[in-house]
């Protein structure tokens, strides 16, 4: 992206209102030498109450990818009705691993909006902070804290973290450990974290199997954390920002039948890729490649959990994949196409021969079409060699539609890395 434009107001008291607008993407999504390192996509939440927070801290561990001398983080209400206030906020280097949320002493930071130590952030809105001097190393974690004083109705979130996060009693974002009244695997009101480290970013935009969906909760086995790891190793200077959400759709937002148990939770599918695809892709920092892997859930859904009315062809699907590949290039960045994955037998009701048929058309066109920039075979990389439209039992989480974590092992390593050495 170009340079980020941000319209600053000053309110009474310590309390700063903003609201960030990007700007038209320019040389892939390049910002000064910010980089995303870690990402959640915003999503709002299913009819009813929602939880609420009251004179509490949400801490909440992120993974990143890529190192830097400075960060910012990025906090979001796009999806609430009311302004949020934030009364204060903190960050520091993880210490330990799996559930720990104890921030590493020496490490501690205030994050500041506009030189303020409390924020409100407009309804609609995301929030940038101001650039926090604290080293990040390549792969290592961070605990943010936010401290909400007022009663904060949680309509803005990332429901699915497949990592624990702590809310404990009181204003305790600066302390090294917390106690915490409830745990969450959730992240409430932030969306991402970038790091001023002239490197660039690869943002992966999928449903619940780039999500992490089935893998183990507190170990990172996200594919796209693989891959992270994977560019580390190989002195890739990449961050990866996972805006993969469980259940999302290319084509369609979520629309539960009414009566249906998914109304309950089916608005954590987010909306379509395509509707989303301006702010969860093109405005992360220093975006220089796309990675897709959509398509599963427009087949999958109709039916199940999405009106049969909303069914879709193999043709749609590919119109919805070269729209994503023309709006990616015209902000400079560099595609890659990733094949659907088998899901014969899956336990959803996602299966039938014509969903086959189309999950076929649809991955031909991705390999022979060359109309991505790099293919990525994800399909050839955890199928079964017997049965081809299954996968494989050895990298089956068991439901025959999820990759469990030696799968998802499997497709970083299928990922091939001079694909992203290109600028």
């Amino acid at each position: 992206m170009s340079t980020r434009r941000e319209i600053l107001a000053l309110a009474s008291g310590a309390a700063v209102t903003a609201v960030a607008l990007p700007t038209p993407a320019a040389a892939g999504g390049r910002d000064d030498g910010w980089a995303a390192t870690w990402a959640a996509a915003p999503t709002t939440i299913p009819p009813g109450p929602p939880l609420e927070l009251t004179g509490q801290t949400v801490r909440q561990v992120v993974h990143t990818s890529v190192g830097g001398d400075q960060l910012r983080i990025r906090l979001t209400n796009e999806f609430g009705n009311t302004p949020l206030h934030v009364g204060e906020v903190h960050v520091a280097i993880r210490a330990g691993s799996g559930a720990s949320t104890d921030a590493r002493p020496g490490t501690d930071r205030r994050v500041t909006f506009s030189g303020q130590r409390s924020a409100t952030v407009p309804a609609g809105a995301p929030l940038l902070s101001d650039p926090v001097g604290l080293s990040v190393a390549p792969g290592a974690d961070l605990v943010i804290s936010l401290y909400l004083p007022d009663r904060t109705p949680v309509t803005t979130l990332a429901a699915f973290a497949f990592q624990e996060n702590a809310i404990a009693a009181g204003n305790v974002t600066g302390a090294a450990r917390i106690t915490a009244t409830s745990t969450i695997t959730q992240y409430l009101f932030l969306s991402g974290v970038s790091v001023r480290s002239g490197a660039g970013t690869a943002v992966t935009l999928g449903d619940s199997i780039t999500n992490g969906a089935n893998t183990e909760t507190n170990a990172n086995h996200r594919w796209p954390d693989l891959l992270a790891a994977r560019f580390r190793k190989a002195g890739i200077r990449l961050g990866v920002a996972n805006v993969g959400v469980s259940g999302n759709r290319l084509l369609h937002d979520p629309n539960p039948p009414a009566g249906d148990p998914a109304e309950t939770f089916a608005a954590y599918f987010a909306q379509s890729a395509l509707r989303r695809f301006d702010r969860d892709v093109l405005a992360q920092p220093g975006a220089r490649h796309l990675v897709v892997l959509l398509g599963v859930n427009d087949l999958g859904h109709p039916g199940t959990v999405a009106p049969p009315s909303e069914v879709v062809t193999a043709a749609d699907l590919i119109a919805g994949h070269r729209q994503l590949i023309a709006r990616a290039r015209q902000a400079g960045l560099r595609t890659h196409g990733a094949t659907i994955l088998p899901f014969k037998g899956d336990t959803l009701g996602f299966f039938t021969p014509e969903n086959e048929r189309k999950r076929s058309a649809l991955n031909r066109w991705i390999r022979t079409s060359g109309e991505y920039d790099e293919v990525i075979d994800f399909d050839a990389a955890v199928r079964d060699t017997a049965d081809p439209l299954r996968l494989a039992p050895a990298y089956d989480s068991g439901d025959h539609l999820h990759p469990n974590d030696a799968g998802m092992a499997a497709m970083a390593a299928a990922i091939r890395l001079s694909g992203f050495q290109h600028p």
